[in-house]
């Protein structure tokens, strides 16, 4: 057999052939994409700011997020998708999640003191009772006097000044607790890690 005839296809040219973009999947991405920049201009100064946009990005965001629901609005949004096509999306998708998280973190956070003042307020001892074996590093002179300056305000339809002090107390109490928690739950993992190894 002649190797030549072996190899034959060798001396072939290669034909490549150019795949189309997929259309929908174009238009699905850039819903998305517009979806996003909407998200986006509901943020404060603040927190657009943390996710790190690109100049040209950050400029228009902002500049959509004060404008009306019309037509100019709806354009510069679509030109925010356009300009969010061009970058990788990803780390700002993450940045924003992360900046969610917290924010709905903070709103339990609220939550839970007002529940807390206005049980407290309403219960006194019994629920400073509760709240002293959840959280035994409450300083229980601090919120019984806030309760008591709580009560004698209300008696006297005075602007409830202690309510909100105590309100600030339980907030920055159940933050620290929970930082503590979180710091708790990393270490203990850590701790499984290295006897796992």
């Amino acid at each position: 057999m002649n190797e030549e005839n072996d190899y034959e296809f060798e001396d072939e040219e290669v034909k490549y052939y150019a795949v189309r973009p997929n259309k929908t999947q174009i238009k699905r991405d850039m819903g998305d994409l517009f979806a996003f920049g909407e998200e986006m201009s509901q943020l404060s100064e603040l927190q657009l700011k943390s996710l790190e946009l690109p100049d040209i990005i950050h400029k228009a965001v902002t500049e959509v997020s004060g404008m009306p629901l019309k037509g100019a609005r709806k354009r510069l949004l679509k030109y925010i998708a356009a300009q969010l096509h061009k970058i990788d999306v990803e780390p700002i998708q993450e940045r924003l999640a992360r900046l969610k998280s917290k924010s709905a973190h903070a709103i339990r956070e609220h939550h839970t003191a007002e529940r807390w003042r206005d049980r407290l307020i309403a219960e006194g001892n019994d629920a400073l009772t509760l709240l002293l074996d959840e959280h035994p590093e409450t300083d229980r002179q601090q919120i019984r006097q806030l309760i008591r300056n709580a009560h004698k305000e209300a008696e006297k339809a005075k602007p409830p000044k202690s309510s909100r002090m105590l309100y600030r107390y339980l907030r920055e109490l159940f933050k620290v607790s929970s930082e503590t928690d979180y710091l708790n739950d990393e270490m203990s993992e850590s701790t499984i890690d290295d006897s796992e190894e």
